[in-house]
């Protein structure tokens, strides 16, 4: 393996191009909008120069990357390299035909790979010649940080194939886990229920965004809460994941969108980007006025830490925290074993996706191991009885609490 190409010169493109340029690779980054590709070229040296100040890489590494790097003014430009991967915008059809043009442009023995993060990899794949070659390569934003990388397969992905993405995605710094060609593969899948399950707790009334935060930071260790999380991401964005899981899996009712997310959506409350999403992002206010919501969010939350599931240490938290934090975790430890159940990805592969994917505390089986299996399907049953099919539990969880 010796060159490497990246499609996209978006931030997610430069940033993989750099990781690549940084492990030692022949690098090189196409775009078809030239100002795009020179924006994300000096954008990318600028990085290396300020990670080398930072002391995350020396300058030397800074300089030998940067020298990696090269421009591909055309598809046809990434004839030699090993192995293309392709950040370009999330649209199917934009991808397949790039695939196609990669096909005809690369050797037969180039590996192509998919940046995407929601789209089947097999989708794309589908009418590439080839597709034994076709893989998936998910990186995490902002990639220079972010350890972590999903190794996609499709049914017709190849070992070879597979194994060198993975050892490409170790020598760029990566830890790469392996996921089947699924739904939001195995950290978007995972995360489902962290943001889903506190949107029914805000619906049903449970307690309001500020409080499902603060309890999910104080007492489940949580770097953001769902909702700080939301609005960080964008309520758009978020509520198209939502969309495209439940369309992709069948509509299955855990996975059901929220009425409330689709309402602020409407109203162009998208959080931070537009300034109001579940929290008021205005401007800090003067002395005497109300506290802005965000800030209001952050008083008596803490610095993360462990987790606690006792009723008794939760109630110390907040009166509704005993009613929040259990049911998450039980809804999260329901995912994992539909998750095991499809075979989505190992279990070791499932607790790192989610450590370094999103910086949980604990993985989804460390936290089942933590409520217990019979104590999770104890929560949604009851909460099935009152609220419907969103909580029935997975067949693996039922079995293992009935052992």
């Amino acid at each position: 393996m010796g060159c490497v190409g990246v499609v996209g010169a978006g931030t997610m493109g430069a940033g993989i191009a750099q990781i690549a340029a940084l492990g030692g690779y022949e690098t090189r980054l196409h775009d078809p909008v030239p100002e795009a590709l020179q924006a994300a070229n000096d954008r990318l040296h600028r990085a290396l120069a300020k990670g080398a100040t930072k002391g995350l890489w020396s300058e030397e590494e800074a300089d030998l990357a940067g020298a990696r790097v090269g421009a591909a003014k055309s598809i046809g430009d990434l004839a030699e390299c090993h192995l293309v991967i392709e950040a370009a915008p999330e649209d199917l059809e934009l991808k397949r035909d790039l695939f196609a043009s990669l096909a005809a442009a690369c050797k037969p023995g180039a590996i192509l790979a998919s940046n995407t993060s929601s789209l089947p990899v097999t989708a794309i794949a589908a009418e590439v010649p080839g597709r034994e070659r076709v893989v998936g390569m998910h990186f995490f934003n902002p990639p220079a940080l972010m350890k972590l990388v999903e190794v996609v397969a499709t049914a017709d992905s190849s070992a070879e194939a597979l194994d060198t993405t993975v050892e490409v995605g170790t020598r760029m710094g990566r830890t790469p886990i392996r996921a089947k060609d699924s739904p939001g593969f195995i950290a978007n899948r995972l995360a489902r229920p962290f943001t889903l399950e506190s949107l029914r707790m805000l619906e049903q009334g449970v307690a309001d965004a500020e409080t499902i935060d603060r309890v999910c930071r104080a007492g489940g260790g949580f770097r953001m809460g769902p909702f700080e999380l939301i609005d960080l991401i964008g309520l758009d964005v978020n509520l198209s994941v939502a969309r495209s899981f439940y369309a992709q899996g069948g509509e299955p009712e855990r996975w059901r969108p929220s009425a409330i997310q689709e309402e602020l959506v409407a109203a162009g409350h998208l959080g931070r980007k537009s300034g109001r999403g579940f929290y008021d992002y205005s401007d800090p206010p003067s002395p005497g006025s109300a506290v802005p919501s965000h800030q209001l969010a952050r008083q008596g939350g803490g610095e993360p830490g462990g987790m606690t599931l006792d009723p008794a240490a939760l109630a110390a938290i907040d009166p509704a925290a005993p009613a929040i934090l259990p049911r998450l975790v039980a809804q999260i430890a329901n995912e994992a074993a539909f998750a095991l159940e499809e075979e989505v990805g190992s279990p070791a592969d499932m607790n790192t996706a989610m450590r370094l994917g999103f910086n949980w505390p604990r993985g989804p089986l460390e936290l089942t191991e933590l409520i217990g299996a019979e104590r999770a399907v104890t929560i949604l049953e009851e909460l099935r009885a009152l609220h419907g099919e969103a909580y029935a539990p997975a067949p693996r969880l039922a079995t293992s609490a009935n052992r």
